[in-house]
This record gives C-alpha cells, sequence and structure tokens, in this order.
C-alpha cells in the first residue's frame, strides 16, 4: 500500500500535524510515518510570472507593449524556496505516493498555495481537503476523521485564482501605465487604490472643513438640568448665534418651568459579539494602540504557536450549533482569572443560546474567534499575546451573559415658549457589563460639554404638570468639528463595507461580502500604502501624503471607487460558491485592464508628483543621481562604475548599468539593512558570515541563508529594471 502526502502550509503546521498522525521519522523536508508523510510548504512556493518572464520585449516598459492580457499568466517556482518546491514536487510526484491532503491554511490563499504548486509539479494524484480551524490535537485529530475530497472545495481554487490573475492584470498593466505617463513610480492596485481613496477622501473632508460656531443653553432646575432644543435647529441643540443664546437664557432664567413630558422604558443593551477578524483588529486598534497587521500577527501566534485560539482569518461572528459543548468545555477550561465570570455565562451548566452568537447560516469558511479548549498558561504568553488573548477571552464571555438592562427617563420642561429636554439613565441589570474590560480597557469617546449635561444618571420623580423655577441658564459656546482622521480601526470598517461609514453593526453585517479585500488581507494593504508612501501614521492616524493625493487625482474612478471594488469582491465570493462563472469575472478584469492603460495614454492631469528618492529614480536620463559616490566601490555588475548612495538604494554610476542593491533588500529574508559598511565589505569580499546568516554576491544575484539554513530567504537581482523595487528583483 502506498503513501498519503500531507501539505501543510508552515513547517510549524507540519510538524503538529505529523505528531498527531503519527510520523516521527525525519525525511528530506518532511516527516515520515506508517501510512502517511507530511511535509510542507513555506507560505507560497509558486507565483504567477512577471511579464518579462514570458516575453523579453516586456522588459522594457513602453506604451506599445500596453495591455499585457496573456490568455493564460504561467506559474513560476520562487526562486527563495525552490529547495522546498523540489522536495515537495519529489514526494507529491512519487511513484510510491497513493494521495495528497490538503492541509494549508484553511481559506483562499491556502487553497491557492497548495493547487499551485499541484499545478506547476504536474502531479495528477488524487487529492482530499483538511479542514480545521483550530491546532490543537483534538482539532487535527477530528479534522481527519471528516476529511473532504478536494473537488469540493474547486469553487474556493477558482476564487483563488481569479483574485490572484486579476490583481497581476490590474496592477502590471495600470502600474506601467501610469508611471510612463507621469514619469514616477506609481503603483496602482485592484485593491489598494481604493482603499487609498477612502483616506483621500478622509483628509479633503478634514482640510475643506469650515467651523462653524453654536451655543447651547442649559437651564438649572435645581433637582435636574435640561438642554435647550428646538425642531427648527440642525441640529436640534445648537443656536446658531450669541445673541439668539443670550435671548433665550434671558427669557427663562428666573421662570417657572412645567414637565410636559415625563416618560420611563425599559430598555435592553445586547451583549457584544464574538469576534472575527476585522473586528478583533478595530478593537485591539481602540483599545490596545495595536495596527491591523500586529493584531493579525499575535492572532496567528496563538492560534499556530501557543493553540490558544482558533483560526483567526475569518469573517464569521457567530458559531455552529455543534460547538455548543466545545464552548462549554473551553470555559471550564480558561484561565483561573476568568472563572469568577463563568458562572454569568453558563447559566445553570448550560450555554444560553441565541441567533446573535449560534447560527450556522452565518458561518462561512470558519466560524468566529474564541479561545480553544486547551488549558493554557497566559504566563508564557509575551506582553502583548496576553493582552490579545485577554481580550477575546473576555469578548467571549460577555457575548453569552444577559443583555444589560436599563431605564432610560425622557423630560421634556417646557418654560415660556422654549423646550429644554432631560435624559436620565439607571441601571436595572449590569448583565454583561459585568465581564470589565480589566486589561487595558478601551478609552470612551470624548463626549461634548453639552452631551454631558443632556445625560444625567437618576432624575428625581417627575409627573406631568411638576413644576420647577429655572435657577440658571448658562450659556456655552463651541464649534463644529472637522472629521476625525482615519485610524486602523476605523479604516478597516470603512473596507469592510466598501467605503460606507456604517457604526450599525446588522448593516454592517449586511455589507459583508462586498468589502474591500478580505479580513486576510486587509492589514497587508494597510501595510503596503505606507510602505509605497501614499500613507503615513502618526501615532494612532492614517492619513494619505501628498502622493497619494495625487495618485487619486489622476485615477478614474472605476479603479478609485470603493464599491467597485467591493463589486469585485462579491463577485469573488460568488465564485466560490459556484453562483458566477470565473471566466465571465476574468473577461471584465481583461476589459478594465485595457481601459485603464488608454485611460493613462489619452488623458493628460496637471499633476506633479513629489520629489521623492522613488520619483528622482524615474527622472529622465537619472536614476537617483543625487547622494554621495562611495570611493573605492566597484560595481558587483558593470566592474566599471562605483556604487553611489541614495536615500533607499546604493546604484551604479554608469548610466548604462542597472546595477541597484536596495537598502531593505534582505529585511524581508530576516537579514540585516544594507549599510554602507557592510555594502563595502561584501563587495570586497563576494561572502560575509555573520550572526544572522551568510550574504553572497556572484553572478549579478545577491543572496540572505538565514543561520542554520541551506536555503536562501533572499535571492535577488541585483540589475534594476524601471518599476522594480526591492520586493520585485527577479
Amino acid at each position: 500500500m502506498g503513501k498519503i502526502v500531507v501539505v501543510a502550509e508552515k513547517p510549524s503546521v507540519g510538524r503538529d500535524i505529523a505528531r498527531v498522525i503519527g510520523c516521527r521519522t525525519s525525511g528530506d523536508g518532511c516527516l515520515i510515518g506508517e501510512q502517511y508523510i507530511v511535509t510542507w510548504a513555506v507560505g507560497h512556493l509558486v507565483t504567477l510570472m512577471e511579464p518579462d518572464e514570458m516575453d523579453e520585449k516586456l522588459k522594457k516598459w513602453s506604451f506599445q507593449t500596453l495591455p499585457i492580457l496573456p490568455d493564460t499568466i504561467p506559474l513560476k517556482v520562487i526562486p527563495s524556496t525552490k529547495s522546498q518546491y523540489s522536495k515537495v514536487k519529489k514526494l507529491i510526484c512519487d511513484k510510491e505516493t497513493d494521495s495528497l491532503i490538503c492541509a494549508t491554511d484553511a481559506g483562499r490563499e491556502g487553497e491557492l498555495i497548495f493547487r499551485y504548486i499541484y499545478e506547476k509539479s504536474g502531479c495528477t494524484k488524487p487529492f482530499q481537503r483538511l479542514w480545521i480551524s483550530s491546532m490543537t490535537d483534538e482539532a487535527i485529530r477530528e479534522g481527519f476523521s471528516r476529511i473532504r475530497p478536494g473537488r469540493e472545495y474547486d469553487g474556493l481554487y477558482e476564487s483563488a485564482r481569479c483574485r490572484s490573475q486579476a490583481d497581476w492584470l490590474v496592477g502590471m498593466n495600470a502600474s506601467r501605465a501610469f508611471t510612463l505617463k507621469y514619469d514616477a513610480l506609481l503603483s496602482v492596485g485592484r485593491v489598494q487604490t481604493p482603499t487609498l481613496a477612502i483616506l483621500v477622501r478622509r483628509r479633503q473632508e478634514i482640510e475643506q472643513f469650515v467651523p462653524e460656531g453654536y451655543c447651547t443653553v442649559t437651564a438649572d432646575f435645581g433637582d435636574y438640568r435640561g438642554i435647550y432644543f428646538s425642531e427648527k435647529l440642525d441640529p436640534e441643540t445648537h443656536i446658531k448665534t450669541r445673541p439668539d443664546a443670550e435671548r433665550i437664557a434671558g427669557e427663562t432664567k428666573g421662570q417657572r418651568g412645567e414637565v410636559i413630558q415625563a416618560e420611563t422604558s425599559r430598555k435592553r443593551e445586547l451583549p457584544p459579539q464574538l469576534y472575527d477578524l476585522t473586528s478583533l483588529q478595530r478593537d485591539a486598534n481602540r483599545s490596545l494602540g495595536f495596527t491591523a497587521d500586529k493584531t493579525l500577527k499575535i492572532a496567528q501566534s496563538l492560534y499556530e504557536t501557543h493553540k490558544a485560539l482558533t483560526y483567526p482569518r475569518t469573517d464569521s461572528r457567530y458559531l455552529p450549533p455543534d460547538m455548543i459543548p466545545r464552548v462549554v468545555q473551553t470555559m471550564k477550561m480558561l484561565p483561573e482569572s476568568y472563572q469568577q465570570y463563568v458562572g454569568g455565562a453558563l447559566r445553570d451548566g448550560k450555554l444560553p443560546v441565541t441567533r446573535r452568537t449560534v447560527d450556522a447560516s452565518k458561518v462561512t469558511d470558519h466560524h468566529a474567534i474564541i479561545p480553544t479548549n486547551r488549558k493554557v498558561d497566559p504566563a508564557r504568553f509575551s506582553e502583548d499575546e496576553r493582552k490579545l488573548y485577554d481580550m477575546v477571552a473576555r469578548r467571549m464571555l460577555a457575548a453569552f451573559y444577559p443583555a444589560c438592562e436599563y431605564d432610560a427617563t425622557r423630560i421634556v420642561t417646557r418654560v415660556g415658549e422654549h423646550l429644554f429636554r432631560t435624559n436620565g439613565k439607571v441601571i436595572v441589570d449590569n448583565g454583561w457589563h459585568d465581564v470589565p474590560p480589566l486589561e487595558n480597557p478601551p478609552r470612551t469617546r470624548k463626549r461634548s460639554a453639552a452631551a454631558d449635561e443632556e445625560e444625567e444618571g437618576p432624575l428625581p420623580q417627575l409627573s406631568l404638570g411638576d413644576t420647577r423655577t429655572v435657577r440658571d441658564a448658562k450659556i456655552r459656546e463651541d464649534q463644529t468639528k472637522p472629521p476625525a482622521p482615519h485610524t486602523d480601526a476605523s479604516l478597516l470598517a470603512a473596507m469592510e463595507t466598501a467605503g460606507k461609514d456604517l457604526d450599525d453593526e446588522e448593516l454592517s453585517r449586511q455589507m459583508k461580502g462586498s468589502g474591500i479585500g478580505t479580513p486576510a488581507t486587509r492589514a497587508a494593504i494597510i501595510e503596503r500604502l505606507l510602505k509605497v508612501g501614499y500613507a503615513a501614521r502618526k501615532g494612532k492616524t492614517l492619513m494619505a501624503t501628498d502622493k497619494g493625493v495625487q495618485l487619486i487625482r489622476i485615477m478614474p474612478p472605476e479603479i478609485a471607487s470603493p464599491e467597485m471594488t467591493g463589486r469585485w469582491e462579491l463577485a469573488l465570493h460568488e465564485i466560490t460558491d459556484g453562483k458566477q462563472d470565473a471566466a465571465r469575472f476574468m473577461d471584465g478584469i481583461r476589459k478594465m485592464s485595457a481601459f485603464l492603460v488608454d485611460y493613462a495614454r489619452n488623458t493628460a492631469a496637471a499633476v506633479t508628483f513629489p520629489e521623492d528618492e522613488k520619483r528622482k529614480k524615474f527622472g529622465k536620463g537619472s536614476r537617483g543621481a543625487s547622494g554621495k559616490t562611495l570611493d573605492g566601490t566597484v560595481c558587483p555588475v558593470c566592474g566599471k562604475g562605483q556604487m553611489r548612495e541614495s536615500l533607499r538604494a546604493y546604484n551604479c554610476t554608469e548610466a548604462a548599468c542597472g546595477c541597484t542593491i536596495w537598502k531593505d533588500i534582505l529585511v524581508r529574508g530576516k537579514g540585516p539593512m544594507m549599510t554602507e559598511k557592510l555594502l563595502r565589505l561584501l563587495l570586497e569580499k563576494k561572502s560575509l558570515q555573520g550572526s544572522t546568516g551568510l550574504i553572497t554576491v556572484q553572478e549579478g544575484r545577491i543572496r540572505f541563508y538565514p543561520a542554520g539554513s541551506d536555503v536562501p530567504s533572499v535571492d535577488r537581482s541585483l540589475i534594476w529594471a524601471k518599476g522594480q523595487t526591492a520586493g520585485q528583483g527577479k
């Protein structure tokens, strides 16, 4: 009987799976057992070819070669992980292998990682799909017990492939076209550009905002206060001029007021829903100051390394019914510090179930993020991991608590022809608020003084016809405020709902599936905007830069519209579900790519981009000629010129030579930043061994081998082509 090869997404996940299914013998890039062999990718091992790899003529950027619309985009092996690909290919194509199990992350990108390897290797073996939401031993065993045929996930693969090729077509064509038109290195993307448009729109709203002064009048009735309001005002309490406010105060002070409305009603504040990734990122940004990217990385560590959380890259805030017994077990297994709250969630030892928490129809690929039913010790976590775990644990408990109940009182007092309203709130049952956010409680939104005066605590018992004398009438002057700059939290919300600023949870839920990107990709999109200089972070706020504003000015609405991108994302969801034809979607993407090229070629906007270093590199006859020349260095490509330093790179002084060594070229591979001292040593010795690993320069390529590894994490050409950055070198 032949073997079954299990392909995991990462080595750490592969080792966990191997331990559970009894693969204990080490092999070449794998672990071997009696029935199974477990191997792994290192993220993506295969990707789409670059245009110049398909056709040498496309190496030179020119409008004559645009649009680039190949019928198929060939796959290539990523050079830096070629060794691991070869090991995986050998195993899955081996004649002793009967079948495969796809055990990559259970989502769109995980599916793409496996299918691209499968396709590129030419493998035709049958395969099944392991689909799990937790990395505990129990979850892995359960996943293997209900493994599914791979063909059931063909829709997911079609969606992933369409996403990958759509990003390639739009990005390659639009970036080249607009870069050529405006002689500036411009990165345009199907997803990043509409996200930038949201930031640009907010910056413009702030810059164009004209503050308006207004007044409010608050009457003191002795044992309560009330704020003046009128249906003729907008908002109701804002009096436009100081004289009008003084008139109202003068006509009110010392006069007798009569209660014309006194109503008290019992209201309920429902418990919060469980977390999906986006809501977790938003709360972590508000409460802990974490960026979206940081939250995702911490959640992934708690999932993979500590087995403390379920799969984090989920867009669902619900659980399926079969999870109810596991949630009960999870609550009982929570660390001791949470046990004081478990009784409120497990009332009479049972889990109270509502459609706000348990609804199979609203569970997509994965259920909501909750702690696993594994006993964990938060003391073993890093401080940031402990804080994020604390948020998820408290949210799970609070979600199953009763609603908070309170009595809301509204009083309207008439003084002459003027009306004053008073709101009061008295908690009857604290409900889910009994689970306090002890660790770094979120800051409450700063309220205006007028709102503070309007919202009071317990009010006196008042009935219709009761009277009070106005002891004082105070005037407060203020100004209208511009919209707040976006934060990670608010930008994530806008991306989730395709640019619509929706605070309403239910409306936001209805918009899901038509947002920008996916929960798994939104953090990377934000980081990409920062990296290319279209956005900047200041404290917790995100603002579009001048370059970002200029880019949106020259973009047609078809690519800058968040709603348009939202519709594309909805189409990808429908491809997953078999409701839309993939070929039809790609036909639309090809038409869009051709349109963007024509738009760039034929439209001339009076826009000059900021003179940053990337702009200089695309200036005519110059590739960043400013900066000092490193005397005594010899170009490793042409051997004639010397290296000259610019803001982000070192370039050859020979105009005909394309040698560029980016300062951060090794950083993505966990290597060091390229400093002048390091570069001089490297050019002299050609090979350097340090504490982080080995760096080599030979045959026009730079490679970095992390300490203890014979596989380079960086393998890049030093020949710089127009439009490349450090992460694009071939």
